[in-house]
């Protein structure tokens, strides 16, 4: 036995030795919670090592990279009403990965917040007359270290498409095809299509002055994935596509056909033919060039200088707006916090601003459609079968002060919109020959639908370089990778947003 000891110990020192290396390089998923009442808290500060910044997400939690879980690495957690809380790694696993913030809500009656008490009308008021100096374009080139997530839903109520007639089927190819063509629609109502898409990049920002202003933005993507069931269908053009690929291999391969759909004719050629599908791919948007255009899209749409879509800081005849009160933010300064509601018919937000007393900058919005209003849509359902109501719009916004300590930047971003939609529509393929047009299949297709799609934007660092650096710079093309289930790994290494419960169940049926 005394010669069989040392193997023993050497495996149990291997073991030990191996355990301990997991231990310390597992990721920490961790919740934040108010300290009186046990709920979670969304959307907090988690600053890492006094670099990096991460944010709870809506459910109140983030999850720590490899890196940062070591015992020694130290977290600043912050959020508006809430005393700011210092804390290692260590400290934050003997609380069970829990942080619980204690609220320091102050009344106004008891702070002198100025020496002239201000409405909240003269509140938003400076507001509108700061917004220049507080988000105004950096002089400098920043470099952006960015996460940002994509999410799509389609929840089908109804959607049916059947082959009415058709010239160049055969009885059984058109049984066949609308045996297909019900397979796929009932799949579609039973497992509604979703999709997630998470990148992580280096985001670069020049402006320069010559004959005029030059904005130049460039990407680096370090990292992208996709989660998604390949055989399903989100958007409307992939559902679209689908459906069409199915009708397309009951019909000639070699011709080529226009759609046409009740009184318009596409003037879009669609074929089979591999020479035709190889040409129109050409055309098509990179990875690259579509990533960096949503990416965006999504900084334009919640810049407080660009977007007109949210009325309620610049249109303040159409809102009612109330002082609710003050309280804290990270930086020990005072923040207004004013709610507001429509008050015109022309109206459509409801929610609360933060605003800091220093310099009235927005620090945070909170918004969602007003009840019975709408963004936007299209009703055409008696004339062309068509109804688009865009029915959901809500979000959160953060922004922080740049580097520089001139003006804020955009730091987190979590919008939701959706949709309702209904498709009421006749549909033909028509063959393009020498000789006149010839009907060769048409087919009715009925949807009522919910889109939504959720957007999630997180500015984890910010740096300021030369504007020669942004300009030599070379994107460079990237790929997805693809998952069909959620895996808490694959992003181990990276900070990122920590998924909702929702996208962490996704599986993608085989």
């Amino acid at each position: 036995m005394t010669k069989q000891l040392p193997k023993i110990t050497s495996l149990l020192l291997v073991l030990f030795l191996f355990f301990s290396q997991q231990a310390i390089s597992q990721t920490i998923t961790a919740k934040i919670i108010d300290g009186q009442t046990g709920e979670s808290i969304p959307y907090a500060n988690i600053l890492v090592n006094n670099t990096e910044s991460l944010v709870s997400n809506s459910e109140g939690y983030f999850t720590l990279s490899e890196k940062n879980s070591d015992d020694a690495v130290q977290l600043l957690v912050s959020y508006l009403g809430y005393a700011n809380q210092t804390l290692t790694v260590a400290e934050l696993k003997r609380n069970q990965n829990k942080i619980s913030l204690q609220s320091g809500i102050i009344e106004l009656n008891d702070v002198n917040l100025s020496e002239k008490k201000l409405t909240a009308l003269q509140i938003m008021a400076n507001v509108k007359a700061n917004l220049k100096n507080n988000y105004s374009y950096q002089k400098n080139a920043t470099k952006d270290k960015i996460f940002f997530r994509e999410s799509s839903y389609l929840a089908p109520k109804i959607l049916d498409v059947e082959i009415e007639k058709s010239t160049g089927f055969t009885k059984d190819a058109l049984k066949k095809a609308n045996k297909e063509l019900a397979a796929f629609t009932s799949k579609l109502i039973s497992n509604p299509p979703k999709e997630y898409t998470d990148i992580l990049c280096d985001y670069y920002h020049s402006v320069t002055q010559k004959e005029k202003m030059v904005y130049s933005t460039k990407m680096d993507v370090i990292k992208a994935t996709k989660l998604k069931n390949e055989s399903n269908a989100v958007s409307l053009d992939d559902l679209e596509k689908s459906a069409t690929n199915i009708l397309l291999t009951h019909i000639d391969t070699t011709k080529y056909y226009r759609v046409k759909s009740g009184w318009f004719g596409s003037r879009d050629t669609i074929s089979l033919r591999k020479d035709f599908n190889k040409k129109k791919n050409k055309i098509k948007n990179t990875r690259l060039s579509s990533a960096k255009n949503n990416l965006n899209t999504l900084l334009i749409e919640n810049s407080m200088l660009n977007t007109t879509k949210f009325d309620f800081i610049q249109n303040h005849d159409y809102y009612e707006y109330k002082y609710e009160g003050a309280k804290y933010s990270s930086d020990n300064e005072f923040i207004y916090v004013i709610s507001f509601k429509p008050d015109r018919n022309k109206a459509k937000y409801e929610g609360k601003l933060y605003i800091s007393e220093n310099d009235f900058a927005v620090l945070r919005v909170d918004y969602k459609l007003a009840e019975g209003k709408k963004e936007g849509g299209f009703n055409m359902k008696l004339l062309l079968g068509v109804k688009v109501l865009e029915n959901m719009s809500n979000g959160t916004i953060i922004y922080k002060k740049s580097p520089s300590g001139n003006g804020y930047h955009l730091h987190y971003v979590s919008q939701e919109t959706g949709q309702y939609i209904y498709i009421n529509r006749p549909v033909k393929f028509i063959e393009l020959t020498n000789k006149d047009d010839e009907d060769i299949v048409a087919f009715d297709i009925k949807l009522e639908a919910n889109q939504r799609e959720k957007n999630e934007f997180l500015n984890i660092s910010r740096s300021e370089i030369e504007h020669e650096d942004v300009e030599k710079l070379t994107e460079e093309e990237f790929n997805y990778i693809k998952l069909k289930s959620y895996d808490p790994n694959i992003w181990k290494n990276y900070i990122a947003i920590e998924p909702l419960a929702e996208m962490k169940q996704f599986k993608a049926e085989d």
